[in-house]
């Protein structure tokens, strides 16, 4: 039977490298995410803030449309690890 002592160390480095893993995830995803954006050529070219934390996607900016609004979210959530997307995007009228 494992003592308490000797429990929680292990403990602790299970969760410190389960941050880690998790943070190198968000990294991946991030990545993917503006590049995966940036290919699209139907949303392209638009200036996009990504935000990833714990697989969670935040999109915010300025689009044209609301075709590219979805779009944007629905590229961002096609991306291997998004748990959601928060799509913050804004639609921006020409006056």
């Amino acid at each position: 039977m494992m003592r308490r002592r000797e429990f929680l160390p292990g403990l602790f480095v299970c969760s410190v490298l389960l941050a880690q893993n998790q943070a190198q995830s968000d990294d991946r995803i991030y990545d993917e995410v503006r590049m995966k954006l940036a290919q699209d050529r139907d949303i392209g070219g638009n200036a996009y803030q990504v935000e990833v934390k714990d697989g969670e996607v935040t999109l915010s900016g300025k689009v044209q449309s609301q075709k590219q609004k979805t779009r944007a979210e629905h590229v961002a959530r096609k991306v291997k690890g998004v748990k959601s997307v928060n799509n913050k995007l804004v639609i921006e009228t020409t006056r």
